[in-house]
């Protein structure tokens, strides 16, 4: 362990602790754009700077490991200063159209630009003639409003490790993309979205993020039901219909989605959806209250038990629920009922 003080709090960390690791164990806010939490540092953003006791410069926190006796600080005048000078360096090569960003109100880019008193960028980039690339079914990417933090590009090779995203270009002129400036309905992109959950701005933006804003909705988190991995996810909902999905840190998937568990959730509203059980009376199926069909599940059940014996029922699961739930189904048929003949509908 080793001791560390930050803004006059001190305190123990594990040796290979960050900074910025460090300095939210004591609840200090640090403002970051390129760090993702289950990759390495990245430190483009330089926005994450702190000032270190006898070190000549400022450190980015996320990228500098805490030392023995290490002293930080975590806002002065000096850093202050920076991060208002990279938040300006940034809005100059930034189509700044809030009003009509799907992202408003939860743009980082933007809280900070409130939160250093930037009223409008110092500097400006003439804008370069990019096309908006609205091929994929489920979200839009914009390049006008990337600020090249590669988030997206990391999250794409490094964990989903598609390699659909890399960085084309230099200079000004260096944007994000695909190879052979392929659009994403012409690449090998698998429509997974978690380079849209990573986006700081409004670059990458799902289609249906423009029917709502961030004050509008409410977050319930809950656990993916298409198969039984059990990821977990927050739905994003307003006036009690869910308009789309987040994903969220689980044990599991650790902050990824696939494209079902991000973009398929619509059969929840759908029409066709079943909303009450359903029981075979004379040839034809009719609606039954809850009570009343397990009823006749426990029922039937026990009649072909005893009249063909247990052997004469079988037991059909499902992967789109969890493993619990598959082990406790399992556990019925072998104990209650007394049957072996076990399936899940994965194998066919």
């Amino acid at each position: 362990m080793l001791n560390v003080t930050i803004d006059g709090q001190r305190l123990q960390v594990k040796e290979g602790t960050t900074i910025l690791e460090a300095c939210e164990l004591v609840g200090a806010e640090i403002p970051t754009l390129c760090h993702l939490k289950h990759l390495a540092p990245e430190g483009s953003c330089r926005m994450c700077v702190v000032e270190v006791k006898g070190a000549r410069d400022l450190r980015v926190s996320c990228a500098t490991v805490c030392d023995e006796g290490m002293e930080v600080v975590t806002m002065n005048e000096k850093i202050h200063a920076w991060r208002r000078f990279i938040v300006e360096m940034l809005l100059a090569d930034h189509h700044i159209d809030c009003f009509a960003c799907s992202d408003t109100g939860q743009c980082k880019l933007y809280q900070y630009a409130l939160d250093y008193g930037i009223r409008e960028p110092r500097f400006k980039v003439e804008a370069r003639d990019w096309e908006k690339d609205e091929s994929n079914r489920f979200f839009d990417y914009d390049p006008h409003k990337c600020i090249l933090c590669r988030r997206c590009v990391r999250v794409c090779n490094d964990r989903q490790v598609n390699h659909t995203l890399n960085l084309s270009g230099r200079g000004i002129d260096t944007k994000v993309g695909m190879p052979f400036n392929e659009l994403f309905i012409d690449s090998n992109c698998v429509s997974c979205g978690n380079c849209v959950s990573v986006c700081p701005t409004g670059a990458l933006a799902t289609k249906s993020s423009r029917h709502y804003r961030s004050w509008e909705v409410t977050k319930t988190r809950t656990t993916c039901s298409y198969c039984a991995v059990g990821c977990q996810m927050d739905l994003i909902v307003k006036k009690g219909k869910v308009v789309g999905v987040e994903p969220a840190d689980g044990h599991s998937n650790k902050g990824l989605l696939c494209v079902k568990g991000k973009f398929a959730y619509k059969f929840i509203d759908h029409p066709d959806r079943l909303t009450t059980p359903l029981i075979r009376k004379d040839g034809a199926l009719t609606p039954a209250s809850w009570d009343e069909a397990l009823d006749y599940v426990v029922d039937s059940l026990q009649r072909i038990k005893v009249e063909s014996g247990p052997d004469a029922i079988a037991g059909f699961s499902s992967s789109r629920t969890t493993n619990e739930d598959n082990y406790v189904f399992m556990k019925m048929m072998r104990a209650a009922i007394g049957t072996n003949s076990v399936d899940n509908c994965a194998r066919v």
